[in-house]
């Protein structure tokens, strides 16, 4: 895969509705994720493979728009107060729905009274709609997730106060 074809699959995955992507073609392996969070992780090379990249390991890298404007927001979000409230998290890997169909309203928006047992969305896992409830009662002051979202287990979905 050469770099003009990762380009074209970046401006393609960057239009389309795809959340994840993974890919692995010969020894490199690609991972795209549209999703906030991100987790980097070190390029993993075979014994007969040599380095990825033809530049320089000196090399200074010119700071970016795109990279400035994430320091800055990493700035903000370490400067603001910890959120307050508790949060419900997921209980398993899947894919969140915050309503029971496409055409219907959220289960629960911001600022909605939650009551112990309520249904806050739905995760699918393994073709298997899961209902996630609430174990706490009060109001949502956040939605963590955006429908349609991969989470991850243990992954916060709702805080409520």
């Amino acid at each position: 895969m050469n770099v003009s074809e990762v380009k074209d699959l970046l401006a393609q995955f960057d239009t389309s509705t795809v959340k994840t992507l993974d890919l692995t073609i010969d020894n490199v392996e690609l991972h795209l994720s549209k999703n906030e969070g991100f987790a980097p992780t070190t390029p993993a090379t075979s014994p007969q493979s040599g380095p990825l990249s033809t530049a320089p390991t000196n090399a200074p890298v010119a700071p970016t728009a795109e990279t400035q404007a994430f320091a800055s927001k990493q700035e903000e979000t370490s400067e603001s107060s910890t959120p307050s409230g508790k949060t419900v998290d997921s209980p398993i890997v899947g894919v969140v729905y915050l309503s029971s169909a496409p055409e219907k309203p959220a289960f629960k928006k911001v600022g909605d009274k939650v009551a112990v047992g309520e249904t806050l969305c739905i995760v699918e896992a393994m073709k298997l709609m899961n209902e996630i409830t609430s174990d706490l009662a009060g109001t949502v002051t956040e939605i963590l997730v955006e429908n349609e979202e991969v989470v991850e287990y243990g992954q916060p979905l709702f805080r409520i106060d």
